[in-house]
């Protein structure tokens, strides 16, 4: 192959995308990503992105397959307990690591952090090129394969073109692959706070009928908050004051841990929900965003995207293996069939818990506030739970 030959694109270099060419750039499979921003390498010690995930045990998994982790470990915030309760009636539920025998449920890290820590894994892959910045203007396809140009002039080949590129997927358009999408209604107010009393390696979410209210904790002793709101409630909280929001955030959280005293940057993120009809087409696959986007209360929407990942990575090495065309439609279904009803699941999940703790219909803040009381009561659901969560 020439150096604008390769088995397989990758559209977009974020954690997705990233982690998709360190998976599969330790085989003998060319690989290159193109990504149209620069990512940001070098920060002030302490500063905290304000996009931060709670990493999976399942996800650690992977970051450790590639060689990752190492270089995430130090800045990632472990969490040991969870604790989730209900605004509007006395539903409480506890989720310990303890309970399990495991020493925590995952870890919160800063998206910088992660990308950068598979940016220096990839960057000692031969097998793996990166573009960047790199903006793609058009896609043709060929015989055997996928071409793609870029706003330079260059043009590429690729046996697999992979969209990694987000909820507004270029490749998708492409493909001709439908997203439904609807929208929550929703903003998620994204910022960093610190408060009166340590989080204690717990994240915490109280459920209030505009919607979720989550606490994360940081490595830096901090806590990362993500508040689920309506859009014309967002709009008033960005415009507080700090001191004025954190009065409105300490009460909203019940001030589970004292006071909020400060608080960094605020900033909003629409809430919607996404979903494409197809995964795949020939000599074209989707992961992550570019294939669904689920709702955030319950922090799996970065973790689905590396579980596309993980089964992508398997169906081409395997393909490859049996000396199969890695871009041909019986190949990439396979990828399709383990990952579409799985996250389909996922998001309706996510759609009913948003629907039944959004509710003030007072049968259902009964019900939802006894389950949880029932399920905290019953040791053995609660471990399952948990070990589900955590990909174990």
């Amino acid at each position: 192959m020439t150096n604008n030959e390769f088995d397989v694109v990758i559209v977009g270099g974020g954690l997705v995308g990233l982690s998709l060419a360190a998976a599969l750039g330790g085989s003998d499979l060319s690989i290159a990503v193109l990504e149209a921003r620069q990512p940001l390498v070098d920060w002030p010690a302490d500063s905290v992105d304000l996009r931060v995930y709670a990493i999976t045990r399942e996800s650690q998994k992977l970051f450790e397959t590639v060689g990752a982790w190492p270089a995430m470990l130090s800045k990632a915030g472990p969490f040991r307990d969870m604790h989730v309760w209900d605004a509007g009636g006395n539903g409480d539920i506890h989720f310990s690591s303890a309970d399990l025998g495991e020493p925590y449920l995952g870890h919160i890290l800063e998206s910088r952090v992660i990308e950068k820590a598979l940016l220096d894994v990839i960057a000692d892959l031969p097998a793996v090129q990166r573009f960047c910045p790199a903006t793609v203007t058009a896609f043709s396809e060929l015989e055997d394969g996928q071409q793609i140009e870029l706003e330079d002039g260059r043009t590429l080949s690729a046996r697999l073109l992979v969209g990694a590129d987000g909820k507004q997927s270029k490749v998708r358009d492409y493909a001709g692959i439908h997203a439904r999408v609807s929208d929550y209604g929703q903003q998620a107010l994204v910022a960093v706070v610190t408060t009166e009393r340590a989080h204690a390696e717990t994240a915490w979410q109280r459920f209030l009928p505009t919607g979720p209210l989550a606490f994360l904790p940081l490595a830096d002793g901090r806590s990362s908050i993500v508040w689920s709101v309506t859009s014309d409630r967002a709009e008033r909280l960005l415009e507080l004051d700090e001191a004025d929001f954190c009065t409105e955030l300490s009460k909203a959280f019940d001030q589970r841990l004292g006071k909020v005293t400060a608080c960094g940057e605020r900033i909003l993120f629409p809430l919607q929900r996404q979903y494409a009809e197809h995964y795949v087409a020939p000599r074209i696959a989707l992961v992550g965003d570019a294939s669904h986007v689920i709702h955030p209360l319950a922090g799996q929407g970065v973790n689905l995207g590396l579980k596309d990942v993980r089964e992508l990575a398997d169906t081409l090495l395997e393909a490859r293996k049996q000396q199969r065309d890695i871009g041909s439609l019986p190949v990439l279904r396979r990828y399709e069939r383990a990952r579409k009803g799985d996250n389909m699941i996922m998001m309706l999940a996510m759609d009913g818990f948003k629907t039944l703790f959004g509710s003030p219909v007072a049968p259902l803040r009964w019900a939802r506030n006894f389950g949880l009381n029932l399920v905290d009561a019953a040791q053995p659901v609660k471990n399952q739970i948990m070990r589900a969560a955590m990909g174990l």
